[in-house]
């Protein structure tokens, strides 16, 4: 079941790999907070987010036929 609308999805990519390239770029131990980019890089794929699940939260539309 996908919660994570397109514009929600789009924005969460673009800060997963903004975050993710600081492993490779920043030479300090802030690198290390990249790691944090992966989630945000698997939900924008997935299209689902676990915490707007538990909060019964949804970005994405409903089609109604």
């Amino acid at each position: 079941m996908k919660n994570v609308g397109y514009l929600d999805r789009t924005i969460r990519f673009i800060i997963g790999i903004v975050l993710v390239s600081m492993l490779v770029f920043v030479e300090s131990t802030w690198k290390y907070v990249g790691l944090i980019g992966i989630p945000f890089i698997l939900t924008s794929l997935l299209g689902t987010c676990f915490v707007y699940r538990i909060l019964g939260v949804r970005t994405c539309s409903t089609k109604s036929y």
